[in-house]
């Protein structure tokens, strides 16, 4: 079976994630600081072979200014990578290696916002789709004009899918502490109390639970749970922008939340891609 608009969804999905993380790194900031101001670390790295003690290398705005280099070039390369995701059927094999080490870039950041929440597992594998997206295209891309999607593609699909909404419940149950932006977006888009939305908080990350497991199902059955996937994904992922929405301040608004929201599309876009073929499949098989 051949679906190039499932194709077109991965595709966005990997170019949402570059282009929105190229977007953090060159205008807000990234959690480097995390790794490369760890005292206990770093302290005999820096003293030893450049006789500097820890005070003078953390207060050195010469080596805070080679940090914030460091940044922007990862926002360069992610926006790079970003451009080889959009025109990737355009360009020669080679350069879709840069997919692979595009992802491997964002798998060192979901690392080192996990070390920044002291090395909760959980943190690490809810960027899963993010990380895994540029793969998908890459795989996709080899294939030229046939994109078939098979069992095993399908299968690594779904479980990208069931590790980030598992990951996002473990939070959201409080088994990780509870984010306070969590409670905070929750409150500003439902209007509630904070009681109230931390026991919405603990129904969705049940929920999260469930449609981690029910995707694996028959498509019977699966198809609700991905259908929940799709909208709870797509509900994620614009929460930061509804959340801190003010028409008079539109333009603040979107320069500091829209690419927290772009970044986030693989959340909605891979699970609409494995519907949508589960779906195209049996109207396929069993026509109206």
């Amino acid at each position: 079976m051949q679906f190039s608009f499932l194709f077109r969804l991965i595709q966005v999905a990997a170019v949402a994630v570059f282009f929105g993380r190229a977007w953090q790194h060159l205008f807000w900031d990234a959690p480097f600081r995390t790794l490369l101001w760890d005292e206990a670390l770093l302290s005999d790295i820096v003293y030893f072979p450049f006789g500097m003690e820890w005070e003078a290398y953390i207060t050195n705005p010469s080596i805070e200014k080679k940090m914030e280099q460091l940044i922007r070039g990862f926002g360069g390369f992610y926006a790079l990578v970003g451009l080889t995701a959009t025109f990737v059927r355009c360009l020669p094999r080679f350069f879709h290696h840069l997919l692979w080490i595009g992802s491997l870039g964002l798998a060192f950041l979901a690392f080192l916002y996990t070390k920044e929440k002291f090395y909760n597992v959980g943190q690490f594998f809810e960027y899963s789709l993010q990380i895994g997206s540029p793969v998908l295209l890459w795989h996709l891309a080899r294939q030229a004009t046939t994109y078939s999607f098979s069992a095993r593609f399908l299968l690594l699909l779904k479980v990208l899918t069931a590790l980030t909404f598992t990951c996002h419940g473990l939070y959201a149950v409080g088994y990780y502490p509870i984010p306070a932006y969590f409670i905070e977006m929750t409150m500003n888009i439902l209007g509630t109390s904070e009681s109230t939305a931390r026991q919405f908080l603990l129904v969705v990350g049940w929920l999260d639970f469930a449609l981690s497991v029910g995707i694996f199902l028959p498509w019977k059955y699966a198809r609700f749970f991905l259908a929940y996937a799709v909208f709870w994904g797509f509900g994620t992922t614009i929460a930061r922008i509804w959340a801190n929405f003010n028409w008079e301040w539109l333009d603040y608004v979107l320069w500091q939340w829209l690419h927290e929201s772009v970044m986030r599309m693989p959340h909605f876009l891979i699970p609409l891609a494995v519907f949508f073929y589960y779906w195209k499949k049996e109207k396929t098989i069993h026509p109206a």
